[in-house]
Formats: structure tokens, sequence, C-alpha cells
């Protein structure tokens, strides 16, 4: 029997389990870096596997290994937690956790993940190494960050790691990636505005008032990215938190505003700081309030790597056919803090197409594509196989 044949039926029988692995990870979804039930499920199906595993790195991080030390080693990463979003009632399987929902599609990327394990642990590689990380809180709180600083590189020696997001809106089953910026950086923005409140029938007695102040800055904000910035550098702005008030006729002495920047260039960080604070000094003095500004670099560019995105495109080629692999999508507006990784590690990060039909990531509308679970475990176990196979006969030239 061929590896493909081996591979193909592997996959069809396990599908049952995937399905299995799914639903209960979708039925129990939990939010950063409290990924307790999701990190011992995932520690419970490895090590019945055989799979050498260990817990606990950034909190609830999970790593299998497989294999032997000669040789090089592979590191293939999936994230696991949740969204404080609130799934529909009608869904079936559907959050059991109140306000939580997996409408990221992390569920599914754990369970890919395990499916490749599982392979690695019936076939293990003959030379080299491969690692399956585990990663919690991928969504705003950074868990790749905390994955380096607390020495996942160290501790587990990776000469290439891959990673793999789930996309609405793009053909199921098919792959997207490009080499170098494949997503953007991630900075968020909070804009404290305060003043001395007052009764809603006598706002001259106080100072200015807070709600209208913000509702200029929320305006004036939205002229950054179409007025300050070059049109061939891109940036997104946006608001998406507006917090002031308790009552029908009280003015309120503090609003807050919270809200996100997308970009590639450190010269667009500095000109859409700069601006924001220029903003919010100028509407406090104009309608005689205090406005606080804090600005936080969060996640980097995420940059492939020329070898890896090689690699990478290869596995899906094998997987899916050639007509099904598009390899120069985007750049994209959205972030991930695989980047962190990606800044210690060479590597290369892939989409996967989930249909036209699964709503928006981010939203409750938002369902991962049960069909695509195998074509990710087949691409995983290919990418992992064929970055063995390249650095081997790499090392052996050298």
């Amino acid at each position: 029997m061929t590896f493909d044949s081996e591979l193909e039926l592997f996959v069809e029988q396990m599908r049952p389990e995937l399905s299995a692995i799914f639903h209960d990870l979708h039925q129990r979804p939990e939010l950063a870096f409290a990924e307790e039930l999701t990190s011992a499920l995932v520690a419970e199906r490895l090590r019945s596997w055989g799979i050498e595993t260990h817990v606990g790195l950034a909190r609830t991080g999970v790593v299998g290994v497989v294999g032997n030390g000669d040789g090089p080693a592979i590191g293939l990463r999936a994230d696991m937690d949740a969204l404080p979003i609130a799934e529909p009632l009608d869904r079936k399987p559907r959050s059991l956790h109140e306000g939580v929902m997996h409408a990221c599609g992390h569920d599914g990327h754990t369970t890919m993940l395990l499916g490749a394990a599982r392979w690695f642990a019936e076939l293990p590689p003959s030379t080299g190494r491969v690692y399956f990380v585990f990663q919690p809180a991928e969504e705003n709180e950074g868990g790749g960050r905390a994955l380096v600083e607390e020495g996942l590189f160290e501790t587990f020696p990776m000469d290439v790691i891959f990673g793999l997001h789930n996309l609405p809106g793009i053909e199921a089953g098919s792959f997207v990636t490009r080499t170098g910026a494949m997503l953007a950086a991630f900075d968020t923005f909070e804009l404290v505005v305060t003043s001395t409140g007052g009764h809603g029938s006598a706002p001259h007695d106080g100072r200015g008032d807070p709600i209208v102040a913000a509702a200029a800055l929320v305006s004036a904000l939205q002229s950054i990215v179409s007025r300050a910035l070059d049109p061939h550098d891109p940036a997104v702005l946006s608001v998406c938190e507006l917090h002031g008030g308790d009552t029908w006729n009280v003015i309120p002495s503090r609003v807050e505003l919270r809200g996100s920047v997308r970009r590639f260039s450190e010269d667009v960080r500095v000109i859409v700081e700069r601006r924001i604070r220029e903003m919010a000094k100028g509407i406090a003095q104009a309608f005689d309030v205090d406005v606080d500004v804090v600005y936080s670099v969060r996640y980097p560019t995420t940059v492939n790597q020329p070898l890896a995105t090689k690699i990478a495109l290869e596995a899906a080629s094998a997987t899916v056919g050639r007509d099904r692999v598009d390899a120069d999508f985007g750049p994209l507006m959205g972030s991930e803090d695989f980047s962190f990784l990606l800044q210690v590690c060479d590597g290369a990060f892939m989409g996967l197409g989930i249909g036209h039909d699964s709503g928006a990531l981010h939203t409750p509308e938002y369902l991962f594509n049960e069909e695509v679970l195998s074509t990710g475990v087949s691409y995983w176990v290919r990418v992992a196989r064929l970055a063995i196979e390249r650095l081997h006969k790499e090392t052996r030239a050298a």
C-alpha cells in the first residue's frame, strides 16, 4: 500500500473519532488561559495513544512528542481557546458553557492536530521528531508569546514550525498562504474620558460632557486611516467598545473607548499612535474634559519564511491538488499570535477554507465545517513528513 492510500484509509477510518472529539471540544469551550477541560482532554488522548505528553507550559498548554532525537525536529501548532460569545440556541452540538463559544474554530484546529498525532503515534518517523503544540490563549491574550517566554523552543528545540487556521468564505478544503507577511500586526488602544458628570437637566452646571466628547472621538478617529496614512501601506482602525452611563438622567463622569489597530509597518504604528494622542488632547481641550490614552503593541506581523512556505505549499498540493492551493493569498488584516513563534523559529502559517456558508469568524453565526477535519489531518501529516525529509536532505548535503 502506498503512503497516499494508507493516509487516505487512515483519515477515512478516523472520521467518526474526529467528529466525536470535535463535538466534545465544541460543547466545552473555555476562555484564554482557562482551557482546563480542553487541556485535560488533549493530554488524555495523547497519552492513550502512547505519546510522550508534557502539560503546564503557559498554564494550560500541552506538547506531545513523537520520534527520536536524530534528525530534523518539526513543530505543529494548534490553538485551543474560545470567545466570550453566546452560541445560538438551535445549534447541535451547542456550547454547554453559557456565554462562551468556539466562534473561531479552535475546536476544529485542536481536533485536526490530534488526528495527526494519532497517525504519528502509529507510524512514527524513522528519523527526526514531531512536536504537537496545543497552545492556549490565542485570542487577545498572547498565549504564543507566553509559550516563547516560558521556554517552548529551549525545552523542545525545533528546526521549523507550522500553523493553520480555518477561513470562512474560502472554498471548503482549499488552502491559501504566501511567502512573507501573511497577517497584520495587532495593536490596541484605550481612551478614558473623564469630567465632573452632572444632572441630565443641567449640563451647564458641570464641566464638559464625557458622552459628547467620546462621540467626537469616535468620529475623529475614523479619519486617521483615510487622511493620515499612505493608502499603499494598509491599516484598519476600529472602535470596538464604548462604555458610559448607567441611567437616563445622569451625565456620567467617565466614558471608556477601546479598539484595535491592524497594520504591517512600524511607520504606520508611529503615525496612528501619534494621531490618536493628538486627537485625544485636542478634543479634551475643545470639550473641557480629560482624556487618558493607553496604546499597546500586542501581536507582531505574521511573516512566513520561504523554505517553510514552500514545504507547506507542497504538502497542501499533495493533499488537495495544486488547483486548490493559492500560493499568493493576502496579506490579510487579521492577526495571529503564531507570529511570536515565527520570531524565534522558521515556519509558515496556512489558511484552510471551510466554505461560503460558515458565517464570519468571531460572530454567533460562525459554524466550523466538520467536512474539512480529515483534510486538515492529511495536511498536518504530509507537512511534517515532507519537512523532515526536506531538512534531512539539506543537512546531509551540507
